[in-house]
């Protein structure tokens, strides 16, 4: 008895196959909660730089629009002083010169005529249009 016949290899094979079995769930019991505390915080260490990433670019795109709203400000404030001067330009040529502007008149109602337009205002000798309102209703 003495395990010549080869049961005592067999139950010292079933008792170490016990024991790595008994070592290897013990080692997962231990080792599964410490594995998902691990991973929550890797998750958590993602989703941070994700976070942060967003926010970046979140004020890279604010101050693009920031910029952007300056340049055309400063167009718009040009463009303003391009009309200005025309206006003053015009103005400055145009005082005191009633024929032109009369011509000026009598041309948008040769167009305005040709366009189909039927209603023409008249000017007194005030320069005010009569109104025909009352006809027009």
């Amino acid at each position: 008895m003495n395990g010549s016949d080869g049961t005592g290899a067999i139950v010292g094979w079933s008792a170490f196959s016990l024991l790595f079995i008994a070592g290897i769930t013990t080692l997962a019991m231990w080792g599964c909660p410490r594995y998902k505390v691990y991973e929550r915080d890797l998750t958590g260490k993602a989703e941070l730089a994700q976070a942060q990433a967003n926010r970046q670019i979140k004020i890279a795109e604010a101050e693009a629009t920031q910029e952007s709203s300056k340049h055309l400000a400063q167009a718009e404030i040009e463009r303003a002083k391009g009309v200005a001067e025309a206006n003053r330009i015009i103005g400055a040529s145009l005082h005191e010169n009633e024929d032109y502007l009369r011509y000026l008149w009598i041309h948008n109602l040769e167009v305005a005529e040709a366009n189909g337009a039927t209603v023409i205002y008249v000017p007194t000798e005030a320069n005010l249009p009569i109104l025909e309102a009352k006809r027009l209703k």
